[in-house]
């Protein structure tokens, strides 16, 4: 049966229309440019090269790098006609993974310390991906993109990614507040302050501060 194509393989089939790879620097490329919007795993991004090989998207030759072999992966014409092809089907609905919100969720099987804790991590993550963001787009004035003919797209994702983390980090400062005026995680049920926040929602507005 022939491997099938899945996001993954476009995303690491487009990032091989840039330039040839080896199957390093594509998992390289794709964890430095891909994370904040598709992370995968390394041993996934390093077979997805094979997969697209096998099915006539990609080749691969054999160069020497220092006394040792490494496969270096091209595209294919019928690799970017694939391409083509991927940016008109349906996309896939958005899925959020951030293990601070299940603990929120669960968190009546701990403490409001471990609650805050978990918070606490979560924005000292968040807070690295945010600067890690700044300083790339502050090397971009400088010339610092790889590939400069796409710097309108990078600059476009990034706005997004900026929007994100700022968003989070003020939800955090208001999830903290809330919980300070909780006495327990346990079974506190719809409080007046609990009403109050599900009315806002209920009608669409945000009790958070922008």
């Amino acid at each position: 049966m022939a491997p099938k194509m899945t996001t993954s393989s476009y995303a690491v089939l487009a990032l091989l229309d840039l330039k040839p790879w080896t199957g390093y620097e594509l998992t390289h490329q794709a964890q430095r440019s891909l994370r904040y919007a598709w992370p995968k795993s390394e041993r996934l991004l390093y077979s997805e090269p094979k997969k697209l090989v096998d099915l006539g998207f990609a080749t691969t030759h054999q160069e020497d790098s220092g006394g040792r072999t490494r496969n270096v992966y091209t595209i294919t014409a019928a690799g970017r006609d694939a391409l083509g092809e991927w940016t008109r089907t349906r996309t896939q609905p958005p899925r959020l993974e951030i293990e601070a919100l299940l603990r929120l969720l669960f968190a009546d099987h701990g403490s409001r310390e471990d609650l805050l804790g978990a918070l606490d991590e979560l924005e000292m993550d968040i807070g690295e991906h945010h600067q890690a963001i700044v300083e790339l787009m502050a090397s971009y004035l400088g010339g610092g993109h790889p590939f400069p003919q796409r710097t309108h797209l990078s600059v476009l994702f990034a706005t997004f990614q900026i929007e994100m983390f700022k968003s989070i980090e003020r939800w955090i400062e208001f999830a903290r507040e809330e919980i300070d005026e909780w006495s327990t995680t346990q079974d506190l049920g719809m409080t007046p302050r609990t009403e109050t926040l599900t009315r806002l929602l209920a009608q669409d507005q945000s009790p958070v501060n922008p």
